[in-house]
């Protein structure tokens, strides 16, 4: 293989596809406490293990991607870390995209390591995408940046969160504000990309009219959205159209507890997905 030929096909690509065949929906696996409770498991690495493979095995071939959120799994310390590793090794195994919500970001060598960690050949965490945060800086990502580029993965960074701190931070500046400007810088990454790229924008499902307040255009970034929210932050997938419209079949919607509360049977988890799923097409 010529060097720099990703090892395997560009996210965006196998993104698109994903969500041609099965709809633009993501589902969080959060292990949460209180689910692990309601699911009758214990709070603990087998706790997590038996989560995990459940969702997987429920949802694949079912969604077009699961997001494992690592700070549930990390809480647990190394075993934690080892039941993640696993559930990415068995998303993998299943053709089941797998991103995750890690938010890592930082600088120099640092953030050489996180991109080692996440986005590397070889690395037992790498997934098919994981979550960056930018706010050191967009262009402290770009050890990420270009490693997705070159192993065929993807990105997705944060740029216009629904939490109400957020604001205090990314809409500084108006309609030049701060997310607008890494919207813009995501956009430099996809130039030419069909349907979309690789370099992807987290924006939440229940930012309301702040994209058309400060002049963000999603469409153009040519960026994958992940658009958490859907289901027990707010969201419908209502709303998520009247948000969305320009940039619609860039979206993929996220829901975690709405679906996650099904289980532990797996074809009621199954069932939930699809009807949220249901609510998007």
């Amino acid at each position: 293989m010529a060097a720099g030929t990703p090892t395997r096909r560009p996210f965006g690509e196998r993104l698109a596809a994903a969500m041609a065949e099965h709809g633009p929906l993501c589902v969080g696996i959060d292990p949460h406490p209180g689910l692990l409770e309601q699911w009758s498991l214990p709070d603990d690495a087998e706790g997590l293990r038996a989560f995990s493979r459940t969702v997987v095995g429920a949802l694949a071939g079912q969604v077009a991607a699961v997001k494992p959120q690592v700070a549930l799994y990390e809480r647990h310390g190394s075993r934690g870390m080892a039941v993640l590793e696993e559930t990415l090794a068995a998303c993998a195994e299943a053709g089941l995209l797998s991103i995750a919500d890690a938010k890592r970001g930082d600088i120099g060598s640092t953030m050489d390591a996180y991109a080692a960690a996440w986005l590397g050949e070889g690395s037992p965490l790498a997934a098919d995408a994981v979550t960056l945060s930018p706010y050191l800086g967009y262009e402290s990502l770009r050890p990420a940046l270009d490693l997705a580029r070159r192993t065929g993965r993807g990105v997705f960074v944060l740029a216009l969160t629904s939490n109400p701190e957020g604001a205090s931070v990314q809409h500084v500046g108006g309609e030049r504000s701060v997310a607008r400007g890494i919207v813009d810088a995501a956009g430099r990454e996809n130039s030419g990309a069909s349907p979309f790229g690789s370099t992807g924008l987290v924006v939440g499902a229940t930012v309301g009219d702040a994209l058309a307040r400060l002049g963000i255009d999603l469409a153009g970034s040519r960026a994958p959205i992940l658009a958490p929210g859907l289901g027990a932050q707010g969201a419908t997938g209502a709303d998520l159209r009247a948000a969305f419209a320009d940039c619609w079949p860039q979206l993929l919607a996220t829901s975690s507890r709405d679906i996650l509360r099904a289980g532990p049977d797996a074809a009621a988890l199954r069932s939930a997905a699809l009807r949220t799923r249901d609510t998007l097409v």
